[in-house]
Formats: structure tokens, sequence, C-alpha cells
């Protein structure tokens, strides 16, 4: 399998370079050459595999430079039931008619970006210590994607982690779980400004080639082809637990996903199980009041917001006006023409424009089975306390934005997965004004404000954090 870049670099590279390098040369994502697919003899073969056993038959089919058996032992280190709290690693449930949730927030750190994150960790000292080599990991988040990958790297061999968080614009349960680690490899900045910022901050030095080389810098963000990936995975799991064998003249049956979405990372990986074979009717993004994806998807304008007009909201992982892996949907939309790609994204390397596709480009989305949809305060709201009072099942804000729009688009015998994005435990200030009551809390995490904190407040100014990275790289 090889990669190359959404803006049409030269030359195709293999899964390990790209690993380590997460951004493209010319500022481009990297995507394969080509999507592997799945026949329905293997789909169904795959009823009897452990998460990990699936996990391996997905990711070898991405991965060629890997042994597989070092592959294989991975994977099996990284999906346990004691890392999880499920042998299923996943588990998919039906709430109520054909509305179904799947369980991604179970690992270290209560949010769906760990079930990546884990293996993404594993996956960098491996190959570190087959190159007998070192990597200053840069990253931005909008809350969850910090902590997940600060619990996967911290005190790994040859790692040192730089976390970019908007200050102020998390969650007092973010802020802590992050803030609070004190490992000598883990460094919080927090920029004085939106996600968007520091995305993009992130972006202009991965682009800096000459700066990114002489400091060896990788990135964990989904930017990075590895954290996809291991995502696409469970989309897999959701359909063979939602769905029965049918006889072998019977067509496969469909599912729908509705994927709480502000960088588009999650709801990417379910385009490429798409693109795989596997049965999937609707991929329904489902935002919040930073709409740019709904507002894409309705009329075909992609309309990047500036900092001042991104909501901070009570679904703050999804504060997000430049959603990063929307680059590669748009890529597969323009029939992956770095040209075409190329002109809509044009304002710059790694950022992107404001656009609107042509008629016959708008014309093939639904061939993508993507719709979308969005939700308020309001509506976050009342999604948490109805469901709470009609099956007792507790949801966090990001779920409910999900839970709502999820229900717009469900279709009778359909089954609809609505992807899990924390455990409310992350979010009570929500849940309190929805339900009058605090969250139940895991113990693990009594007392996480009070402990201390280590983070650093820089501007949103790159050269700000260039020269922080210089100084404290390892």
């Amino acid at each position: 399998m090889r990669y190359v870049s959404t803006r049409g670099a030269p030359g195709a590279a293999r899964f390990a370079e790209i690993l380590l390098e997460g951004l493209a040369p010319d500022g481009g994502l990297y995507v394969p050459v080509s999507y592997p697919t799945i026949d329905r003899a293997t789909l169904e073969s795959w009823r009897a595999l452990s998460y990990a056993g699936l996990a391996f038959e997905i990711v070898s089919r991405f991965v060629d430079d890997i042994p597989a058996a070092d592959l294989r032992m991975l994977l099996a280190q990284t999906y346990t039931a004691e890392a999880f709290g499920d042998a299923r690693v996943v588990p998919v449930e039906r709430i109520e008619g054909d509305l179904w949730l799947q369980h991604l927030s179970n690992g270290p750190t209560l949010a769906f970006k760990d079930v990546a994150m884990q293996l993404l960790g594993r996956l960098f000292e491996y190959e570190l210590a087959r190159r007998d080599a070192t990597l200053n990991v840069l990253g931005a988040t909008s809350g969850d994607t910090g902590s997940a990958a600060e619990h996967a790297l911290k005190g790994k061999r040859g790692i040192a982690v730089f976390m970019l968080s908007p200050h102020g614009r998390m969650s007092p349960f973010q802020q802590a779980q992050m803030y609070s680690l004190l490992d000598a490899n883990i460094h919080n900045l927090a920029i004085e400004g939106v996600f968007d910022d520091c995305q993009d901050i992130v972006k202009a030095v991965s682009g800096d080639l000459e700066f990114k080389r002489a400091h060896r810098i990788g990135t964990v963000n989904s930017i990075n082809w590895a954290r996809l990936l291991a995502q696409v995975v469970y989309y897999v799991s959701a359909w063979l637990q939602a769905t029965k064998p049918v006889p072998a003249n019977a067509p496969l049956p469909e599912v729908s996903f509705a994927v709480p979405s502000g960088n588009f990372g999650n709801v990417c990986a379910g385009h490429v199980a798409r693109m795989m074979g596997v049965p999937i009717r609707r991929l329904v993004v489902a935002t919040n009041e930073n709409d740019v994806l709904d507002e894409f998807f309705r009329t075909g304008t992609y309309r990047v917001r500036a900092g001042h007009e991104t909501h901070a909201t009570s679904s703050p992982s999804m504060d997000i006006s430049k959603a990063s892996n929307f680059e590669r949907f748009v890529f597969d939309l323009v029939g992956r023409d770095p040209v075409r790609l190329c002109a809509l994204f044009a304002d710059g390397v790694g950022r992107a424009g404001c656009f609107t596709l042509h008629d016959d480009e708008l014309a093939r989305v639904p061939r993508f089975g993507f719709v979308s949809g969005r939700s308020t305060h309001a509506d976050r709201i009342s999604t948490i306390r109805a469901l709470a009072q009609r099956t007792g099942r507790l949801i966090d804000p990001h779920t409910a934005d999900g839970w709502k729009v999820a229900l717009e688009h469900a279709e009778p015998d359909v089954p609809m997965i609505v992807l899990e994005t924390a455990l409310p435990a992350k979010f009570a200030d929500a849940i309190v004004e929805a339900t009058g009551h605090a969250p139940p809390r895991p113990p693990a995490f009594e007392g996480l404000e009070s402990r201390p904190r280590r983070c650093t407040v820089l501007p949103a100014d790159v050269q700000a954090v260039r020269r922080y990275l210089a100084t404290h790289a390892t």
C-alpha cells in the first residue's frame, strides 16, 4: 500500500513514513492510492473475530511495511478488556426503536479518541525503536484529543508531546485532565485564541519542512492517517454487531451512522469504511452552532469562519470552523484531482479556503451517503433530558448533538448508530442543567480538578510556538 498527498506532491510513501511525518510536504493530507475493498464473504467471516483480530484484518490491508506478527501483537496489546472495560472494546447497544449507541468512551480518558490514540502511541514507540530515533509530537486539541494523546504517550521513550489547546475554552474536567499531567515529556501550551488558531499553528509548523525535519516534528491529530485508519475499525465492528447473517441470495443489511462532527476525522473514517464496501446507507454529520459542515452538505458552499465567529458552546470539542480532514473527502468528491483540490483550498498551504462546488460536483455528494444537521444548546439540553427520562441512558452534550440529528434522519428498519463522543462526567455543567443531577464519575477521576497543574500560556503566534519547541524538543 502506498500513500499520496491530496495536493499532488510527486511520489508515494509507505505507511511507516507517513506515520511519523503526519502532514505531507506540500501541506496536503496523505490518503491511500486506492481503498482496498472487502467482499461479502470476507465481511461475513469477520463475525467471529475479536476486536483486535478484526483490527488486524482491516489495518493490515493498509500497512505492508510492519511485519504481520508485529502488527498483530501491537493490536492485541492495545485492544483489551482491561483497557476498554469490555471484551468487545466498542460495544453497540440498541437504545430505542431503530436508534443504537456505540460505546466508544470507556478508555483511559473517557473519550472516543482513546480508541485510536492508544494504538497510535504503540505504533510510534515501535517505529521509533526500529529506527533508533526520537520524535516531537505537535498537536492541537479542542478538548479530548489532547488528553487521549498525552495519556497514550506519557513516559514513552524517545517521544515528547507539545499539545496546543484554546485557553479557557475547554470544560473544567478536560482542562484538569490535560494540565494535571506532570510527566517530563508532556508540554501543555494554552493558546490565546480558538481551536482553529491552534490547528493553524500546527499546520504552519508542519509545513515548514526545514524546521520540521530539524526538530523531528510529528503529529497526533487526525491529519495523521494512522489515527483515522484506527477509527475505520469501529465502523466495521458496529455493522457486525448491529446486523445478523442473511442468506447468500439476500442483500446485506445496511446501517447508518450519526457522528458528532467538528474536524471531520471521525466521520471521514466512516467514509473510508463505506468506500471499502461496508454496507453503510447514510453518514449523518451532526454539528453544533459552529455549522460549517452542515452548511456545506446543505448548500455546497464551504465557508470558513474567523475566530470571532466561532462560538463557545456546551459541546466544546466541536467548536471548530476549519475541518482539517474535510480535505480528504473533497479529494474523493472531485475525482481525486489534486489540481481541482488545490483550486478549492487555495489560500495557502495547510489552510482551508472558502469555496462553492460546481453543480456537477454538488450532485455527486449524495453518492457518498452524506447528510447533515445541527443542534443548539437548547436542543442538546432537551435531548439529554428526554433520553434520560425515557430510557435512563445519560449521554454527554456532543453525543446529544448526534442523537438529535440522528432522529431527523432515521429510517424504518435501518439501524441508526450514534457514535458516542465522551462520558457525561466530562461535561458536568450541561448534565446538571439537563437533569438536575451531577453525572457519575469513575473513582479514578475524583478530585481531578484540584490536582497540581503545569501549563504554559502563549499568544496565538507561530513564532512563539516555534521558539518553545526549539527550546524544549527532545
